[in-house]
């Protein structure tokens, strides 16, 4: 199996500082990162470690859940996940991840919705990104349009 890579330049102290995170492997983007905007309501044009585990999170678990619906008798016509992931104080000091929610939406032809649900949990437990971040409270709100 492949390795990927991404790279990150930084300059700077953390609040005054910032840096460029690279799509090394994809070669699909370059993308600002500060954490005063990290730490932001709003990002402001940049993006952040808990986007980019977002943006990963949910990308695994709909290829997850795409593979674990047809095992479970069912075509996905389409699915959308979207990956909430938080970032607060740790107690034990700086940062963590404090929870990630994962809401999924589909269109599955072959399952009922309880099916639908109890393969969506499959996914979220067997992702390889979900196993990646078990030290995190993982959540689900799955729905069957």
């Amino acid at each position: 199996m492949p390795t990927r890579t991404a790279r990150t330049a930084w300059s700077g102290s953390l609040n005054e500082g910032s840096g460029q995170v690279e799509l090394t492997s994809s070669k699909v983007g370059t993308y600002d990162v500060s954490f005063p905007k990290r730490a932001a309501d709003d990002a402001g044009g940049t993006t952040s470690p808990e986007e980019l585990i977002a943006a990963a999170h949910s990308s695994c678990f709909a290829m997850q859940f795409s593979a674990l619906l047809g095992e479970a008798g069912g075509t996905p016509e389409s699915i959308e996940v979207v990956a909430d992931v938080s970032l607060g104080p740790d107690p034990a000091g700086g940062f963590r991840l404090t929870g990630i929610q994962l809401k999924v939406t589909g269109e599955v032809s072959g399952i009922d919705a309880e099916t639908f649900a109890r393969t969506a949990q499959a996914a979220k437990e067997t992702c390889p990104v979900s196993k990646a971040l078990t030290g995190v409270e993982i959540t689900l709100d799955a729905q069957m349009d």
